[in-house]
């Protein structure tokens, strides 16, 4: 099938590499049965892509169904997806088909499947590994027929390395990727996109569609469009119901744009210009998740020097960064794995002749008895306020100091 004859049938504007790039791949999967991950900012239109792999597939005939997970509460999802049984959990009254079940022999679309909790995700492992599930509140193993199309607007494989979906879920997802891309990516396309939904709305509300003048069109290419192309749309109905001039220029144009969403992080001058390009914004989030990733990896290998220096002071002496004095000053005090305390290393790097081990008590009586102490000390002797403070009831207290022969 020819890619515009595509385009006609579904609705799709533009002429972008990006673009046509991602509709041959969807064009070429859809005759499979593979699982399908479509990748992209929110509002580039991702729903329409799994509306033209399941049209083109062998199951177009039987149902199709498009899931928002992230609009499902996370205690009910599960029952949304495979279903539930009567009494399972409170207000179930009657049994339930889930998603997986009344699909069966269709496709299912989940969109922003990176919200998904992590339980979840290993029941939907199952059913594209085995095509099994099981209800809620059932021992029963049932099987279905289903194809997946997952959707994301989030970077999946810097989630799965925070913890947050699993890595085995997303290479089974992202079997054949499809990246859609963003408005600002296909800047040949804004201005025929702006008229046909002009176009649409004039026709909606019976009035004249507006134009643009050469000041009105740069601006709108220029715009970054963090809402793609759901952005555009919105602008277009505007500017069609609430301009009284029917040529818009630059200035009229401005008027209708959100200024603040000409960049959502603080710019920094570039090479002199005092501007930075509008995409360097766009994964602000990203960066983030790069950051604390990136911060959890230094955090580990720092836990990880200590914990070598604990177990072996003496390579201390083949460390600057140990020998220095205000470093062993600082953390002379840290106790070791073992029993004692351990010794660093002069500066100089001058043997030590002697040093003696501090034997400290691990016992767990012991350490308790210390912290009952330290509570009462704290709390003046009153004994709720240092029962409330350790965590325990105050009759359990009164017990621990019978125990281990505290005075009061």
């Amino acid at each position: 099938m020819e890619l515009q004859s595509i385009k006609n049938r579904f609705g799709i504007i533009g002429n972008s590499p990006g673009l046509n790039h991602a509709l041959n791949v969807a064009v070429q999967v859809a005759s499979t049965d593979l699982s399908v991950l479509i990748t992209g900012e929110s509002g580039v239109g991702k729903e329409v892509f799994s509306q033209i792999i399941h049209a083109l597939s062998s199951r177009k005939h039987n149902s199709f169904i498009a899931v928002n997970c992230g609009a499902i509460p996370e205690g009910t999802i599960d029952s949304e997806l495979f279903g539930h049984e009567k009494g399972s959990f409170t207000g179930a009254v009657d049994s339930r088909k889930g998603y997986f079940e009344t699909v069966n022999g269709g496709t299912i679309f989940l969109d922003e499947v990176g919200e998904l909790p992590l339980g979840t995700q290993a029941r939907l492992l199952r059913v594209l590994e085995t095509g099994e599930y099981i209800r809620v509140g059932s021992s029963k193993v049932q099987k279905t027929d289903v194809r997946v199309i997952a959707a994301t607007n989030r970077e999946l494989l810097e989630s799965t390395q925070i913890h947050k979906f699993r890595e085995d879920l997303y290479y089974r997802l992202n079997t054949v990727p499809i990246k859609v891309p963003a408005l600002r990516d296909r800047k040949e396309d804004v201005i025929l996109l702006f008229r046909k939904f002009v176009n649409d709305f004039s026709d909606k509300y019976k009035a004249v569609p507006v134009q643009l003048d050469e000041g009105a069109k740069d601006v709108l290419i220029n715009y970054p469009w963090p809402g793609n192309v759901r952005e555009l749309k919105n602008i277009a109905e505007q500017i069609s119901v609430l301009s009284h001039d029917k040529v818009i220029d630059a200035a009229t144009m401005k008027r209708f744009l959100p200024e603040h969403n000409y960049s959502r992080l603080p710019v920094l001058a570039s090479g002199g210009s005092g501007s930075v390009s509008q995409s360097e914004f766009a994964n602000e989030r990203d960066i983030l998740y790069k950051l604390f990733f990136d911060m959890k990896k230094d955090v580990n290998e720092l836990k990880k020097m200590f914990f070598d220096l604990l177990q072996n002071p003496s390579i201390a002496q083949h460390a600057p960064v140990y020998n220095d004095p205000a470093f062993a000053e600082v953390h002379s005090n840290v106790p070791s794995i073992g029993t004692s305390k351990p010794v660093f290393l002069p500066h100089n790097g001058e043997a030590i002749d002697h040093h003696e081990d501090v034997e400290e008590s691990l016992s767990i009586m012991d350490k308790e008895k210390e912290l009952i102490v330290k509570a009462l000390k704290k709390h003046k002797g009153k004994r709720k306020d240092a029962a409330l403070d350790l965590g325990i009831s105050e009759r359990t207290l009164y017990r621990k100091l019978k125990e281990y022969d505290i005075e009061e």
